[in-house]
């Protein structure tokens, strides 16, 4: 049993606040006490959207303030010079894992799109293999989605179903979620602007097959420019014409949708993911939150990678949210966007544990100090998560009742020896 004990402010759900103590069962026989006095707690914060592999590709030459169609060649060279192999994605995916957690990250989407030219079904199993891994070893939980950028239809299917075998071998009985929640497999096209039809419904095939979530992208302007260009409709047509417009699947970016698209997104029970870290240094624009939320979605928020974003920092990513928010509509309330980081991230994995210490809560938790100069003077510690301190990391986080990070450092792995792992690879590059 672990005791947090003597929180200044407990942030149990969305809209369920308390101060005091708070019991997490991890299913241990011994009592464990940490003080979080002067400390706000809150849910694990939950990263709806990331690209790992990007971790080791951060402020590249050619990649800032260009148009996505130079970014992503630029992108794509890197990874080639580097070389595709387990080593590189452990490292990376440790990189960008150990990252989240000391910013309270507790689970995070790896939405993997770049897969090596020529590459068996077999070297796609031992890549995801060594994300898992990786990800696993520095304390984190995550949801590996096998996504496609281009790929033949049929070798990304045969691939998916490939992985979802050798990572979580009873998928469909669990719908692709490990014994002890520490791993999800989903699928998911990066969007209708590089992946066909026949894309979409092969991987909708493997994802019926073993009760799988998925995941795409939409709706940032330059998807709807080529959609347009190259379909003569709107990606949110095509998607909804090749059945991605559905309960189970989650769509990223959303920056350029209508008041009737909104409608159509709510109607049809998918949800959504904000990514303004991404979005906004790309040009792609804001997701219109306000009303995506009042038309009844749920909300997640991803950072997306690092070679858009450069940093795997969820809680700034959730300052920049609401601070954007107000140039497409109402300023969003800070305890909305921790809702968006915590409970609707996890909505949109299917992960009714996560992002919430209530009953059935998976016990992931964050203990933030507030007790310095960079608080003081805050009224609402909750609100002062977001309004102060941009650069504000956690001092503990718990994932599954257990310590991963204590007194701002990893339990499970050493900072130096992960940075030289990955520098010491990528100079082999």
């Amino acid at each position: 049993m672990l005791t947090i004990a003597g929180a200044e402010r407990i942030l149990i759900d969305v809209g369920s606040e308390r101060d005091g103590d708070l019991l997490i069962d991890d299913g241990r026989a011994d009592a464990t006490t940490i003080d979080a006095t002067g400390c706000v707690v809150t849910p694990g914060l939950v990263n709806a959207h990331h690209h790992l592999l990007q971790s080791a590709f951060r402020t590249l030459p050619g990649t800032r303030g260009v148009p996505m169609a130079d970014w992503l060649p630029a992108m794509a060279a890197a990874y080639n010079r580097a070389g595709h192999d387990p080593e590189l994605y452990a490292a990376a995916a440790a990189i960008g894992a150990a990252e989240g957690l000391l910013c309270g990250v507790t689970t995070v989407a790896d939405h993997h799109l770049n897969w090596p030219h020529g590459a068996s079904i077999a070297d796609t199993v031992d890549l995801a293999h060594a994300t898992a891994v990786a990800v696993r070893a520095v304390g984190g939980r995550l949801v590996f989605v096998r996504g496609s950028a281009r790929d033949d239809p049929e070798w990304a299917a045969q691939s998916a179903e490939a992985i979802v075998t050798a990572l979580v071998p009873d998928a469909a009985e669990t719908g692709g979620i490990s014994a002890g929640g520490m791993l999800q497999v989903a699928v998911g096209p990066a969007g209708v602007h590089s992946d066909s039809r026949e894309t979409f419904a092969a991987l909708a095939s493997v994802a019926r097959r073993f009760g799988l979530r998925r995941r795409t992208q939409a709706n940032e302007q330059v998807d709807t420019a080529i959609a347009l260009d190259r379909y003569g409709k709107r990606p949110l047509d095509l998607l909804e014409e090749w059945g991605w417009l559905e309960p189970g699947v989650t769509v990223a970016h959303l920056c350029d949708v209508t008041d009737g698209e909104i409608s159509r997104l709510a109607a049809a029970g998918v949800t959504a993911t904000h990514a303004p870290g991404c979005d906004v240094p790309m040009g792609w624009g804001i997701a219109p939150v306000a009303r995506l939320l009042d038309a009844g979605l749920a909300v997640g928020l991803g950072t997306s990678g690092g070679g858009s974003n450069d940093a795997g920092h969820l809680l700034a990513d959730a300052r920049l949210a609401m601070q954007v928010s107000a140039l497409v509509g109402p300023q969003l309330p800070a305890r909305t966007v921790l809702g968006m980081a915590t409970r609707h991230s996890a909505m949109g994995l299917g992960r009714a544990e996560l992002g919430h210490l209530g009953d059935g809560s998976a016990g992931d938790a964050c203990i933030w100090d507030v007790s310095g100069v960079a608080d003081a003077g805050v009224d609402d510690p909750v609100a002062g998560l977001l309004w102060a301190a941009p650069g504000r990391r956690p001092r503990d986080v718990i994932v599954g009742g257990r310590p991963v990070v204590r007194d701002y450092r990893l339990v499970d792995a050493d900072e130096q020896t992960l940075v030289a792992r990955l520098h010491s690879r990528l100079a082999r590059g």
